[in-house]
């Protein structure tokens, strides 16, 4: 079967794309939650009040994406395409995503809940964490070189392990970052 192409077009209430490459598109209210959209190509489209939770990604580009308000439950963003992988998160449930080994510098990740989700050595440079919840998310051989987490919280980052040379926090989040030492720290 052909893989399709489509551009500026806008998908409400489906479960089920064609194969093939998608520009410019929105998607709104969509649950693609448990399915194979390994090997499609969304490219500067946006998903809003979709469900992806444990869609597969095998391959699959996600260049300039904005999800807002998504439901994203064990997505395994490692297995994406590299080639120009960016996207944005506001408003999404992202728990027990895994961005694995990734390079996305300068990504956004606003008002989303993110708990146990795998940053192990991706490259967070810039990234910036706006009021997100980062409860047992793990930071391991990461780069957080300029990453803002100013006004997010629950985070455990060991600076020892992690490249944190420019990051910003703020003080009530400064416990995260001695976690490991078994201290308390009363404000």
């Amino acid at each position: 079967m052909e893989a399709s192409y489509v551009q500026d077009q806008t998908f409400e209430k489906v479960n089920s794309l064609p194969r093939g490459e998608f520009e410019h598109c929105v998607f709104k209210g969509c649950d693609f939650s448990n399915q194979d959209l390994s090997g499609y190509r969304f490219v500067d489209c946006t998903f809003q009040e979709c469900n992806l939770s444990l869609a597969k990604l095998q391959k699959t580009a996600l260049q300039e994406v904005r999800f807002i308000q998504c439901k994203m439950l064990g997505l395994q963003f490692s297995n994406c395409d590299s080639f120009g992988l960016a996207f944005t998160f506001d408003h999404c449930s992202l728990d027990h995503a895994s961005f694995f080994k990734t390079k996305i510098k300068n990504t956004v990740f606003k008002n989303s809940t993110l708990h146990s989700c795998d940053f192990t050595e991706t490259d967070l440079t810039s990234a910036q964490f706006d009021n997100c919840d980062l409860e047992g998310a793990a930071f391991d051989r990461t780069v957080l070189e300029k990453a803002d987490f100013r006004t997010s919280y629950n985070y455990a980052i060991d600076p020892e392990i992690n490249r944190i040379k420019k990051a910003k926090f703020s003080i009530s989040g400064l416990a995260g970052l001695l976690n490991k030492y078994n201290i308390e720290i009363e404000y």
